[in-house]
């Protein structure tokens, strides 16, 4: 009995084989509508036999050549019927040069009535059967899988939504039953694509009316932005109907032409608040990467892991992986021995709070290019441990920044946020400390008092989205949970932005920079963070204030509750790409950044907190404390 599961598919010599046999009849018929039609005086033995062995030949020989047994018969297209009648016209024209060789005494004529008969009736053969194994095939999933399905519709009618419902016809997870369009226009209400009903979405009752009619259970959409699309349309009826919203994957997770079981994934947060995707020049950015060795500090983070993965891709020479965490560096390592078995890169365990850690790894491996990711980041916590957040951010960047100026690397490139713009907190007023230390140092090269040929960059930009610690990651731990979901206050707004689009702008950035720069990333419009929660609740399944609690907490110290917006005409300059700006800030002298630089480290170590804060906000006026027992400090400073 034939095999038709899901995952085994008909084996190609069966196929052949049955092709073969297919166009031998139809040959076969050409001879019996020959003698029907009184023309027997040609069909002697010698010419019944020589037709059927070249007959034979030229099957073989034509789907050999065109593969076309290969193809797989449940996913056939027009152009696989194209490949069929081309291995038949193969057959043909081998017939027609046999035919002329053997048998010379035959016309013109009726040699092109024999050839012309035999390509229709073997193409009608071909096609027969494969509609015949389709049917089997059909009915023994109808059988054995009709239950169980989830049935659903497929967001809009273009090529990818059709494909979609073409990848999942003979899905065992899920029934596809028609199409979901929105807009103003009903017309589509009338129409089938692919066998399938149009249906029309303008409002809640349009849902309430289709689901009761069809029982839909979820919607698919079979491309991301679609989804951003209706984030405030479809998307919200849906999770307040209880109807699932369902997100295809990428084209290089289809595997043998269909979506696999687990690929087919519910509409994640992430997936809404993304933006579409940046034009960025990578061209520029392989030349300046190629062939290059490249440190990255903080690795193992969520935006040094990403701008590795980015990375290995862009054809470096070697990758240098530097963090001090054990398990999250290791784990980086075996995803990429896996993914990128190609690429020589060296995991290092460092700090970059070491002198003499960092002057070894620079030594051996002398490093082109750095991206300074390492820092501490968390609010709340650097507010607690303020000398541990100046030691990091501030002292471990200077490290990394004389470093990189002693072994004449090309250009460093240092991750810097937000926050440090009119800081609130201590973390960030260590990062702009440690923005002013790399820029009056970059700036010091470029005027000849420092010898050295770094080109110092920085890059500012807001929350990335999902990454280690971040608000997304902990709401959905609370909603796992059963909630409830915390949040500091009602109306705080943040700034999201994808982990890879961010580093996506740094490396672009880095190509841009002509000299000592500092650039910002347009962050688009900030989110409610209260709004955020609300949906996430409901993408999981649940109603808020109902089955999941959200608790207001209050501002946390340091915290703000509206973060700066990055990108005004007051604050940047315009650059080449339409996304990235040139901050105008104030530039500090060398020596006085050295100098300040070497207080602050003293006071961290000694543990000295209150000279320390007091320093940072003499250093950094515009550092006006929150929520925080530190903002005694300000009319002293």
């Amino acid at each position: 009995m034939l095999n038709f599961s899901t995952d085994n598919y008909l084996r190609s010599t069966i196929v052949l084989t049955i092709d073969t046999i297919t166009s031998m009849i139809a040959s076969g018929l050409v001879i019996l509508f020959i003698h029907l039609l009184g023309a027997s005086a040609i069909l002697t033995n010698g010419f019944i036999l020589t037709w059927l062995l070249i007959a034979l030949i030229g099957s073989i020989f034509g789907f050999i050549v065109t593969s076309s047994y290969k193809l797989v018969i449940r996913f056939s297209t027009l152009r696989d019927l194209a490949r069929i009648c081309m291995a038949t016209g193969i057959k043909e024209i081998i017939l027609l040069m046999g035919i002329s060789l053997f048998e010379p005494w035959l016309t013109a004529r009726i040699g092109m009535i024999l050839i012309f008969s035999d390509f229709l009736i073997a193409i009608a053969g071909l096609l027969l059967t494969r509609v015949i194994m389709l049917t089997v095939y059909w009915l023994s999933k109808r059988g054995s899988s009709s239950d169980g399905k989830k049935r659903i519709l497929v967001y809009g009618i273009g090529d990818k939504s059709v494909a979609a419902l073409t990848r999942l016809r003979f899905s065992t997870h899920y029934s596809v039953e028609g199409f979901i369009v929105t807009g103003d226009s009903t017309e589509l209400n009338k129409n089938l694509v692919m066998g399938k009903p149009v249906y029309h979405f303008k409002d809640s009752a349009d849902l309430v009316r289709i689901r009761e009619h069809n029982n839909i259970e979820g919607i698919l959409f079979a491309y991301l932005p679609d989804a951003r699309e209706e984030k405030n349309g479809l998307i919200p009826a849906c999770l307040s109907l209880g109807i699932k919203t369902y997100l295809a994957p990428s084209i290089d997770e289809i595997k043998d032409g269909k979506f696999n079981s687990g690929s087919i994934r519910n509409i994640k947060i992430e997936d809404l608040l993304g933006r579409p995707e940046i034009e960025i020049n990578m061209s520029e950015i392989r030349n300046m990467m190629s062939g290059k060795t490249v440190l990255v500090t903080g690795a193992a983070g969520s935006i040094g892991s990403e701008l590795c993965r980015q990375l290995a891709t862009l054809g470096v020479k070697h990758l240098l992986m530097f963090d001090n965490a054990e398990t999250p560096l290791h784990n980086v390592r075996l995803e990429f021995e896996e993914k990128y078995p190609s690429l020589y890169f060296s995991p290092i365990i460092g700090d970059v709070r070491n002198q003499e850690r960092l002057d070894h790894v620079f030594k051996k491996y002398r490093p082109e290019i750095v991206f300074h990711a390492a820092a501490y980041k968390h609010v709340p916590l650097m507010e607690e441990n303020p000398c541990e957040a100046i030691l990091a951010n501030v002292i471990g960047s200077r490290n990394v920044a004389d470093k990189c100026v002693e072994y004449d690397v090309e250009r460093m490139v240092m991750i810097s946020t937000d926050k440090a713009v009119n800081p609130t907190n201590i973390m960030g007023c260590t990062k702009r400390l440690a923005e002013i230390y790399v820029q009056s140092l970059g700036l010091a090269i470029e005027n000849g008092s420092i010898k050295g040929k770094t080109t110092f960059v920085t890059t500012r930009f807001g929350n990335v989205l999902g990454s280690n610690g971040s608000v997304i990651p902990r709401f959905a731990d609370q909603i796992e949970k059963g909630g409830p979901i915390t949040v500091t206050h009602p109306d705080i707004r943040r700034f999201f932005m994808t982990i890879p689009e961010a580093c996506r702008l740094v490396m672009e950035a880095a190509t841009m920079a002509d000299g000592t720069q500092i650039f910002v990333f347009d962050m688009g419009e900030p989110v409610k963070i209260d709004d955020l929660a609300r949906r996430m609740i409901s993408l999981a399944g649940f109603q808020p204030d109902v089955d999941i609690a959200i608790q207001y907490t209050g501002l946390r110290p340091g915290e703000k509750l509206y973060e700066e917006v990055l990108a005004t005409k007051e604050n940047t300059l315009p650059t080449d790409h339409d996304r990235i700006y040139r901050a105008k800030v104030r530039e500090y002298e060398y020596d006085s950044a050295n100098g300040y630089a070497s207080q602050l480290e003293t006071h961290a170590r000694a543990v000295q907190i209150d000279d320390a804060v007091i320093l940072m906000k003499k250093v950094v006026p515009e550092f006006i404390s929150k929520h925080s027992i530190f903002e005694k400090f300000d009319k002293k400073s």
